[in-house]
């Protein structure tokens, strides 16, 4: 069977359980009102936001939503996510759990500023 690769972030989205379909709206609207420039799009078959450069990727697991704000989103809330499961540019938050929507608006908050730095640099 092959696995078709999802368009968009509908798409990507409507591929899961219900229960899991309201948490990654939840996310979706969370970086959608924390960067409102932002584009959506499906990168590595995530969905991702984009400005000035991928802003956050996010993505649904079995046990866990992921969150890739690259390396820089995550060291800066080292502290924060020290709770949580993480690799490098990467953090887990268990479906069991309750997301952190706030700190997941910060940390998105955080790499716009970042991106839009950058961007001025060039």
């Amino acid at each position: 069977m092959e696995v078709k690769k999802p368009e968009n972030i509908d798409q990507y989205i409507g591929a899961f359980p219900p229960e899991v379909q309201e948490i990654l709206e939840k996310i979706r609207v969370v970086i959608q009102k924390a960067a409102p420039e932002a584009k959506e799009k499906i990168s590595y078959s995530m969905p991702a936001f984009e400005q000035n450069g991928i802003v956050v990727y996010f993505a649904a697991y079995k046990n866990h939503i992921g969150l890739y704000a690259l390396p820089t989103g995550h060291d800066a809330f080292k502290e924060e996510l020290s709770i949580y499961k993480s690799g490098k540019g990467s953090v887990q938050f268990p479906l069991k759990d309750s997301m952190p929507f706030d700190l997941i608006s910060r940390i998105v908050k955080f790499r716009v500023k970042e991106n839009l730095e950058k961007a001025k640099k060039k």
